[in-house]
């Protein structure tokens, strides 16, 4: 009886997820953005110029994941870890805007904090997905690089600025690349409602 209920969960989140590709073409997109503007904004003062981007990306990225789940008439269960991954983003970009950090370990703990939370979450989504949208592998791979992410800018926090804008924006641009394939791949899946 209980996989018959995760059977149906992982399936109306599939159903969401193929109605709001969009949404996660344009999650991908901003964190591509993100991720060039760690390349182009970071200077010999630092990753502060950072910051404020970061703040707006983890908040229109967290509204998004958010906005996907509003008025979604499937069981609250299908969809938790998929709220809750939106809802990490607007509360670390919330934090991030009027509690700024005020050092560079600070600022890399609020990334990585942010990155292991939604890290986790987007792996659990990708189990619940399990062989039902049948890309359930690239939330999973992002969700696992975002938890690795998350460790190794804290075990890196020490290192030189360029350094660390490196490795941010090649975590974004990758992140942003696998969440654009899933909703290229969401938007072919058309799943019947469940």
């Amino acid at each position: 009886m209980r996989s018959s209920g995760n059977s149906r969960s992982g399936l109306e989140l599939a159903y969401i997820l193929s109605r709001s590709w969009l949404v996660l073409m344009l999650r991908g997109l901003i964190a591509i953005i993100l991720g060039v503007l760690s390349l182009r904004l970071t200077n010999k003062s630092g990753v502060k110029p950072l910051i404020l981007p970061f703040a707006v990306y983890a908040l229109a990225d967290g509204l998004l994941g958010v906005g996907i789940v509003i008025g979604e008439s499937a069981r609250r269960g299908s969809w938790l870890a998929l709220f809750f991954w939106g809802l990490s983003g607007v509360a670390m970009g919330i934090l991030s805007y009027f509690a700024p950090p005020r050092s560079r370990p600070e600022f890399m703990w609020y990334i990585a904090i942010w990155a292991f939370a939604t890290g986790v979450l987007e792996v659990m989504t990708a189990i619940r997905l399990r062989r039902k949208l049948g890309a359930e592998w690239l939330l999973g791979l992002a969700g696992l690089m975002s938890v690795v992410f998350g460790v190794s800018i804290i075990a890196l926090s020490g290192a030189g600025a360029f350094v660390l804008s490196r490795i941010i924006a090649a975590y974004a641009v990758t992140f942003g690349v696998l969440l654009g394939v899933l909703g290229l791949w969401a938007r072919t899946a058309s799943m019947p409602p469940p």
